[in-house]
């Protein structure tokens, strides 16, 4: 019993701290909303994020399949979970360099902004996207770790939760300090060359990735308590 709570609490540790790419990326899309509309988009992306999750943990027999390979090119295995990775990755970068531009560039002239209500649809198909690609990795991950189905599912919700709690605190203080909307997309960007690696077989070991993320959120905060308006 005791190795399954355990098995559990790093299962839980460890999806919890995958759904942080989630999170940031949901607060990047939903911070162009207003209001009410962003937080919508938020429990709307994390909720579905959750289904994706609890329909593939059904359907466990096809997700293994995945991981078999489909074919080879210049010595290079795809298989499902590589293409699909190849793709998120690929989104995922696509998408943080054009909003990087776009915060950085311009913002500074002077553009019409789209009505929230026109836009919604949009933002969220894309936040569909990569839930999809995310819960893949995730649940494959889980596989991995744990064999007891139970464990999987109880795993996913008790993330979920500490995902919708968390969601609210990190979109606001992205929104307010728009320094850190940058090096947000910087780590989605980082994540993104890393889904694309491991799809090519080629994987970046997390822990260096979440420790150069977490070092240059330490060295944004430092300036930003340091560094005083004029």
């Amino acid at each position: 019993m005791s190795e399954t709570i355990v098995a559990l609490l790093s299962l839980i540790a460890l999806e919890v701290i995958l759904g942080i790419d989630n999170i940031i990326f949901i607060s990047i899309l939903s911070d162009k909303l207003h209001g009410n509309e962003r937080n919508k988009l938020r429990y709307w992306g994390i909720g579905l994020a959750m289904v994706m999750r609890l329909l593939l943990l059904a359907v466990l027999s096809w997700i293994l399949k995945l991981d078999q390979t489909l074919f080879t090119l210049f010595n290079i295995s795809f298989s499902g979970k590589a293409l699909i990775l190849i793709g998120g990755g690929l989104f995922l970068l696509y998408k943080s360099t054009r909003e990087i531009y776009h915060n950085s560039e311009i913002a500074a002239q002077e553009v019409p902004t789209v009505p929230a209500k026109a836009s919604f649809g949009k933002l969220l198909g894309e936040v569909i996207v990569l839930d999809l690609v995310f819960s893949i990795d995730s649940i494959i991950t889980a596989v991995g770790m744990v064999n007891e189905l139970w464990v999987m599912y109880t795993a996913v919700i008790i993330t979920v939760i500490i995902m919708l709690i968390a969601s609210r605190p990190i979109s606001d203080f992205i929104h307010k300090h728009p320094s850190f909307k940058i090096l947000a997309l910087c780590f989605l960007m980082m994540i993104g060359v890393s889904l694309l690696a491991e799809g090519l077989q080629f994987k970046i070991p997390k822990g260096y990735i979440y420790f150069s993320m977490a070092f240059a959120f330490l060295v944004d905060v430092i300036q930003i308590k340091t560094v005083k308006p004029k």
